[in-house]
Parts: structure tokens; C-alpha cells; sequence
């Protein structure tokens, strides 16, 4: 399992893994998975692709939708079909909860309400994600401090769950947790200098933004409207700011460089309570930090 912040070099790292193990490559980032989301999601070129197998990427469609829960299920079936061949699965990615759910499992939550989500995506329309955020943290104030006040998707899944068991969903998590099995597992976390890590962030933002995000934006929107849940994320959301007159060009850039930017603290936080990980202090993109995570995994074998 390759984890670590936006930016750090995951992909460049997972795919040397796959080219010196047999690898098969397995995503691990929400917004990746969905289609027609290429320029904002910084997704595995084409190119990238064809060096190995990658699994669960472009898999949902624009306006659906994939809970932790979901993600781990199709996860854990890659991995059989992958061992199964006799390859190496290697995840890859930066959703923390995501990864969680693939390896210790979650709570049998309840059945999901399309009805009750989509009162609740109307109100995060009309009144914004944060009045969402205040619902949830009088139901289960520990779930809100875990889930962004602009994250609606969570939002509307941890209401969702707290309103149809009648009790905190965080009281569930601790129930019935099904664990990974048949794998052992080396988790290599990659953790650059923030200074570094940061002038990444920028590039790729501006990047982003150089190749056509805007307009991509203005593509999806025209096509989905606000149901496709990806336009909420990180880049599209200040692109649609742009496009809506709420910023310029500039502005929105900066913008979207600093949600990347505590987007990946937020990572860092979560992925330093994961136990037993490798750190490596730098890209994974380096020669030496490669160098290091083949005789890590050679070492586990």
C-alpha cells in the first residue's frame, strides 16, 4: 500500500513497484474514480496506464456515487483477482476513509435512502454544505469533526446513517468490523518536505488550470449540472467559482493551490494514526526513495 499527501509521487513509485514485482495497480482516491473527470483529478496518464494493470479507476459514473463502504467491497475482490494470478496488488492512493474501510472494514451501516439524500442535497443547494455540518454535529458531533464542513458527500452519508439508526454513526463504527484477510500487508508512506510538497501543489494546480480545467468545468457542468459530485472537489470547485464570476483567473488559482495545500495536512493527519507504516522522507519519484521501497518490500517477502 503506497499512501501520502496529494502531489508526493505516488504514481511514479507505484508503478516502479509494478514493473519490478508484477505488480497490478489498485486506486485508493475517491474523485478518481469517477468518469469524465481527467485534468482536475490528476489521475494516471494514459501512458502510465499502459505500463501495468490499473483497477477502479473510472468506475462510477459523473452523477453516482461510492461510499467507503462500496469501495471496500469491489476493493477487496481486486486483490483476490489480482493474488489469484499470482501478481502483487498495490493500492494506491490518497482517500484516508477509503483506506480504512479496505483494511479494517466498516460497520453494517443501514440501508441507503434516496429519498432522505436527496432532501439533504437540496438543502446543502440551498443553504450551502456548512448547514449541513451543523446538522450533523448535533446528531454526532465526533463524525463532524472528522468530515470537512464543505464535504456534502460525507455530510450526507453520516446524517444519513445517524438518522436511520437512531444513534451516532461513530457508535457503529466500532461494530462488526470485518478485516482484511489473506494478505500481508507493507504500508509505505510517502512524506516529503512541506516546503517541497508545497511548490508541487502550486505547480500542479497551475498546471491544471493551464490544461483546460476551466474549460472542463464548464463541459461538465453544462452536462450534469450540480449532480455530478466531483465539482464539489478540489480545483473544480474554484473553477466553478471562476465560471460562476466569483473570482478571476488569478484569484481562483491561488484558491485552488491553498485547498490543495490543507487538503494535504489533512492527509498527513490522518495517515500518521495509521499503524505500521514505512516512512520515507521525499518523492516518490526519486531514485533513492525507490531504491528504499524495493528493498522494503524485497525484505517483507
Amino acid at each position: 500500500m503506497i499512501l501520502g499527501p496529494t502531489a508526493s509521487g505516488k504514481t511514479a513509485l507505484s508503478l516502479k513497484l509494478a514493473k519490478e514485482f508484477s505488480g497490478e495497480i489498485v486506486n485508493c482516491d475517491s474523485v478518481a474514480m469517477y468518469r469524465e473527470f481527467e485534468i482536475g483529478t490528476a489521475k494516471p496518464s494514459a501512458e502510465e496506464r499502459s505500463q501495468a494493470p490499473h483497477h477502479l479507476f473510472d468506475c462510477v459514473d459523473a452523477t453516482g456515487s461510492m461510499t467507503a463502504g462500496e469501495y471496500a467491497r469491489r476493493a477487496r475482490e481486486v486483490l483476490r483477482e489480482i493474488a489469484a494470478r499470482g501478481r502483487l496488488p498495490i493500492v494506491v492512493g490518497g482517500t484516508g476513509l477509503y483506506l480504512r474501510a479496505l483494511l479494517d472494514g466498516l460497520f453494517a451501516g443501514p440501508q441507503r435512502s434516496e429519498e432522505l439524500r436527496e432532501r439533504l442535497r437540496e438543502q446543502a443547494a440551498a443553504k450551502g454544505s456548512a448547514y449541513l455540518h451543523r446538522i450533523l454535529q448535533k446528531l454526532d458531533r465526533a463524525a463532524a469533526e472528522k468530515i470537512h464542513a464543505n464535504d456534502a458527500p460525507k455530510l450526507i452519508r453520516a446524517i444519513e446513517v445517524s438518522l436511520a439508526a437512531r444513534r451516532p454513526m461513530t457508535e457503529m463504527w466500532k461494530e462488526g468490523r470485518e478485516p482484511l484477510e489473506g494478505f500481508r500487508i507493507v504500508r509505505i508512506g510517502l512524506n516529503p518536505e512541506r516546503a517541497l510538497l508545497y511548490e508541487r501543489i502550486n505547480r500542479r494546480a497551475q498546471k491544471m488550470f493551464d490544461e483546460g480545467l476551466v474549460e472542463e468545468t464548464r463541459q461538465l457542468h453544462g452536462k450534469y449540472g450540480d449532480r455530478a459530485t466531483p465539482l464539489q472537489s478540489l480545483g473544480y470547485r474554484q473553477a466553478t467559482q471562476l465560471l460562476r464570476g466569483e473570482s478571476d483567473l488569478a484569484s481562483a488559482i491561488q484558491a485552488a493551490q491553498q485547498a490543495h495545500r490543507n487538503y494535504a495536512k489533512r492527509q498527513m493527519t490522518w495517515f500518521r494514526r495509521e499503524p505500521d507504516v514505512h516512512w520515507l522522507a521525499g518523492f516518490g519519484d526519486e531514485a533513492e526513495i525507490q531504491k528504499n521501497a524495493l528493498a522494503m518490500i524485497r525484505q517483507s517477502t
